[in-house]
């Protein structure tokens, strides 16, 4: 009995010890699986949104200079710059928009003024005496016009659309060494601004039709300024941002 004893003492040990031993080889390649899983999901998961982000853009640069050219044909006008949007001085009852306070441009068939102008009270915007504010102009005839969404009188309706980076879109002549009336987009990541680059020209931010500016240096885009204000390369750190134009 004492032997008998002892060795079913000895067992209990022994169980106690291999249940001390941890996961098995098949629980801990289950585990692996599972997390493999896990990340792959995750992964493909943050490519869907950049893909989607990257397409957006796309749109945004495409479906806003149809919106340009649209309006172009439809009031033989350029927005922002053109006369007859409202009342003249010599006609208080002309403006195809007078009803919401809209402003005429000075009609120079330039856009005055920088894409990332502040927007100044309704109130006290003269675009038609000020011409570095019809870039803000701009924005107004397009809503206006219902090309863009926003309100179409009142604060806020000359201010600039924003991105789905949070940063704005504006639009100035000139700049980067591009010519003629250009579109900015502003805050765009690394990855995205290379991208869209690719898809629209030539993936090189000094050359073509879209060019990047190198957040670090500021937002600003000089007016008519030359191609040594691009980047000469878009770098892919994670934490670039840059200001993607192009031609219109």
């Amino acid at each position: 009995m004492r032997n008998g004893g002892k060795r079913e003492h000895v067992g209990r040990r022994l169980n106690a010890v291999r249940s001390e031993c941890g996961f098995t080889l098949l629980e801990v390649a289950l585990v692996l699986v599972i997390v493999g899983f896990l990340l792959g999901g995750i992964l493909r998961g943050q490519e869907m949104v950049t893909q989607s982000r990257i397409k957006n853009t796309v749109g945004e640069f495409n479906g806003l200079s149809a919106a340009h050219f649209t309006y172009l044909d439809r009031y033989r006008g350029t927005p922002g710059d053109e006369v007859n949007a409202g009342p003249k001085s010599s006609d208080p009852n002309s403006g195809r928009w007078r009803s919401f306070g809209a402003k005429n441009g000075n009609g120079d068939a330039q856009v005055g003024g920088t894409y990332d102008h502040d927007p100044v009270a309704v109130a006290t915007f003269a675009p038609d005496s000020v011409s570095d504010q019809e870039t803000l102009n701009y924005w107004w005839h397009m809503r206006l016009a219902g090309f863009i969404a926003g309100p179409r009188s009142g604060d806020g309706a000359n201010g600039q659309p924003s991105n789905a980076f949070g940063g704005i879109v504006g639009v100035q002549n000139g700049g980067l060494g591009l010519s003629g009336l250009i579109m900015c987009s502003q805050s765009v990541p690394d990855r995205i601004a290379s991208a869209v680059d690719t898809q629209l020209d030539d993936q090189k931010p000094d050359t073509g039709v879209v060019r990047g500016h190198d957040h670090a240096g500021g937002s600003s885009i000089t007016v008519g300024g030359g191609a040594s204000e691009a980047a000469t390369v878009f770098l892919e750190s994670g934490s670039k941002q840059y200001v993607l134009c192009k031609t219109m």
